[in-house]
């Protein structure tokens, strides 16, 4: 009789290590509830927004959208997160983690409560999903291709400046996932270029006047810099800000990531010379449509799902076709 307690024992603690490793069933009937957490208060996060209520709607899940947080960190956004867990009871979290570290362990607590995640526009660890590891538990990553569009940015960079000169990257900070793959991508992208030196980069915590005094900074200390990339919103907005007090408009090309309303007025006025545009509502949309049909059909998210992205210049910034990817609209 022990023997078979024992037992007994043994397989019922094998069940607890293996049921979170197993795929949940699909849901039968009933409505989901979705959870959207913006990484912070920002254009491209309010896309993400509205291209998955508009799914949501057209599917009939429940969308809930968390107080979007005032800034940008884990510090902020953990408690905005359980407050609206708390209020919501999701069946998924559609997240822009604010860390690729601190940001692990608060959505393990919740995956391991049975609520699903998937992360959108930045990811956890490493951000591959796929190999087992303590942050392999998301059901996906949904988002741009962020070392790929810093790669493109530099070669298109290198064409302007006739493959020759100085260049400089004002980024964000280093712990979080997509504009630090930005930069890699854009540092790689401009060894290929050997008549070009890169002088440095700077981290402006997502603050549009450190990156604008960073900036001056460079241009002050590299008054002969020809190039320069700003990783996101912030940082091109700071960037092109510089450029103008330096009275350097025109001499130094810019190239900035994120098509907000004022970056792309900043391009028609002359200001900067290319941005690329991430697909926000895109993004938002495939979180609920891949989450929908994990939980009614059964479905297997592929663990990276990847939109593209579009590139405005001075010369197509008015086009009728660019309009859509401006964010907001």
């Amino acid at each position: 009789m022990k023997k078979c307690i024992s037992t007994l024992i043994i397989i019922l603690a094998l069940l607890a290590v293996c049921v979170p490793l197993m795929a949940r069933p699909a849901v039968e009937g009933g409505e989901l509830t979705f959870l959207y957490v913006p990484g912070e208060t920002d254009p491209f996060y309010l896309s993400i927004e509205l291209g998955a209520k508009d799914k949501a709607a057209e599917l009939g899940v429940n969308f809930v959208v968390s107080e979007y947080p005032k800034a940008w960190g884990p510090e902020i956004q953990v408690p905005v997160l359980e407050a609206a867990v708390a209020r919501a009871k999701p069946d998924l979290i559609m997240i822009g983690p604010s860390s690729n570290d601190a940001m692990i362990a608060p959505l393990k607590k919740l995956y391991d409560e049975g609520i699903e995640i998937i992360t959108v526009d930045t990811w956890i660890g490493d951000g591959n999903y796929a190999k087992e590891s303590d942050w392999s538990f998301p059901l996906a990553y949904i988002g741009t291709d962020n070392k790929l569009g810093g790669t493109q940015i530099a070669e298109k960079l290198a064409e302007m400046l006739g493959k020759k000169g100085k260049v400089y990257c004002n980024t964000t900070s280093p712990d979080v996932s997509s504009t630090q793959a930005r930069y890699e991508g854009f540092a790689e992208g401009i060894k290929k270029f050997p008549n070009i030196e890169f002088v440095g980069v700077d981290y402006n915590l997502e603050q549009v006047q450190r990156a604008q005094q960073q900036t001056f900074a460079a241009l002050q200390a590299n008054p002969d810099i020809k190039g320069i990339f700003g990783t996101n919103n912030w940082s091109t907005q700071g960037a092109y800000q510089a450029i103008v007090n330096a009275g350097m408009t025109g001499t130094v090309k810019l190239a900035g990531w994120d098509a907000t309303e004022e970056v792309i007025a900043a391009l028609r006025a002359g200001q900067l010379d290319l941005v690329l545009a991430q697909k926000p509502r895109e993004m938002g949309s495939l979180c609920v449509e891949w989450g929908y049909k994990y939980f009614k059909d059964g479905a297997e998210i592929p663990k990276q799902v990847i939109p593209g992205f579009e590139f405005f210049t001075q010369d197509n910034v008015d086009d009728q076709g660019m309009q859509k990817w401006i964010y907001g609209k």
